[in-house]
């Protein structure tokens, strides 16, 4: 199916849009847009193992202000000003080399999937968890995770069903703010988010607040109108209503397990260990989300139940059960190294599959020979 994309964001038509198209004058023809994608999403992940190395606890920022070096957060701007160009140039260099194919945009929007959660957990280390006084308590960091996914498998669910994706305008305001923030917090320090900015309410609390009245009045609501559209004018992918939710099953199912777990752990694991419980959040919907955007591209149908539902069921089972008892932590260590593993083992199996299919080169824009 030909790709389609539909960009209505002020911000980017008129700012980021002119930005880009001076930036990608500059990049050699001879370099692979998948390249381009790769070292943006390869910076984001250093940038983040970075971050966690300074603060592995989220706590860093609310209880010794220079823990982390003020040159971390001036890096963290960098890296995710360079992703979010990398990422926003990518397909215009296709275009401009002539090598768009369907591998590209699955190479684009499945490590979009998963570099979603990941520039969220590096925010986290700038307002800190919760420590009586200022930062954001784990919970809150959790739903703030889900909610920014949510969004995300909205506008693949809606292309799933309208063929056409219609970028959110949460993903471009998300970027700037983050550039902003870090930028912030090189710049003033740590202390910027401890302090009250309006009526008593900080900085962190009007970005939670802007976050869900986006998601609930802004995003969701143009999800659901798109597709009425669509209804409307006959050109819905998917003619069932049955086969129209099928991808929002195992989401949602996920989303419960994970939510029972964080809610009935009986050693509370989420604050014992956020960083490695999001993280694993953020990994199982990449990978729940990647089968979904194959399924779109393909025009195939997605399984009801995605796989990683039936061990995380028995882990979560296992745990509020009980029956893990002290080792409730160490299972999800491995847990979580054993998501990370199959979801990194079936991107490369996918990204083979699909070099060798339509015979290209991942990293490259010379032809593979025909064996």
């Amino acid at each position: 199916s030909q790709y389609s994309a539909v960009d209505t964001n002020p911000l980017s038509v008129y700012i980021m849009q002119p930005i880009w198209n001076k930036i990608i004058k500059i990049v050699p023809l001879w370099i692979a847009p998948n390249l381009l994608t790769f070292s943006g999403f390869v910076m984001i992940l250093f940038n983040y193992f970075l971050i966690s190395f300074y603060d592995w606890d989220y706590t860093a920022s609310g209880t010794s202000p220079g823990l982390v070096p003020t040159w971390v957060w001036l890096f963290s701007a960098f890296t995710t000003f360079c992703a979010y160009a990398l990422d926003s140039i990518d397909g215009k260099h296709a275009r401009r080399t002539q090598s768009s194919t369907p591998l590209g945009e699955l190479f684009d929007h499945g490590l979009d999937s998963w570099a979603t959660s990941i520039f969220v957990l590096s925010f986290f280390s700038v307002c800190s968890r919760d420590n009586g006084k200022t930062g954001v308590s784990v919970y809150t960091m959790y739903i703030y995770l889900s909610i920014v996914l949510f969004n995300f498998m909205c506008s693949h669910w809606e292309k799933y069903n309208t063929g056409v994706l219609f970028l959110p305008w949460g993903y471009d305001i998300s970027q700037v703010v983050l550039i902003a923030a870090y930028l912030l917090t090189g710049t003033v320090g740590v202390e910027v988010w401890q302090k009250p900015l309006l009526f008593g309410y900080y900085i962190t609390d009007v970005l939670v607040i802007l976050l869900i009245g986006f998601s609930l009045f802004l995003s969701f609501p143009q999800t659901l109108y798109n597709i009425h559209r669509a209804h409307l004018k006959k050109t819905l992918k998917n003619d069932s209503l049955y086969e129209g939710l099928l991808p929002l099953v195992s989401p949602l199912l996920l989303f419960v397990l994970l939510t029972v777990w964080v809610v009935l752990s009986p050693s509370n694991i989420l604050a014992k260990q956020p960083r490695l419980f999001l993280w694993m959040v953020g990994v199982a919907f990449s990978n729940v989300i990647c089968k979904v955007i194959i399924c779109q591209m393909s025009s195939t149908r997605p399984e009801l139940f995605h796989w990683f539902l039936f061990p995380l069921a028995l882990v979560v089972y296992a745990a509020i059960s009980g029956l893990l008892g002290c080792m409730e932590e160490v299972v999800l260590g491995v847990f979580t190294a054993l998501v990370t593993a199959a979801h990194v083992h079936y991107g490369v199996c996918v990204g083979r599959q699909l070099s060798e299919h339509l015979n290209i080169y991942i990293f490259s824009l010379k032809k593979r020979v025909q064996e």
